[in-house]
């Protein structure tokens, strides 16, 4: 997984993203949206060449 966090749920395989779904605002961990927002600032993928290399999606460093 790419994510590597056990809060977050990987809907679909085609694209890297990532869900947490909470019934009640007080559900959330402040630490844990901290930490996911870091690492999505940190974390980017090349979708501008994503038709180029046919699909296969690539980390950006």
């Amino acid at each position: 997984m790419d994510f590597e966090e056990a809060g977050l749920s990987v809907v679909g395989k085609k694209f890297k993203d990532a869900s947490a779904f909470y019934l009640d605002v007080l559900e959330m961990q402040r630490s844990d949206l901290r930490r996911w927002l870091k690492k999505a600032r940190a974390i980017q993928w090349d979708y501008k060449n994503l038709i180029r290399r046919k699909g296969r999606l690539e980390r950006l460093t």
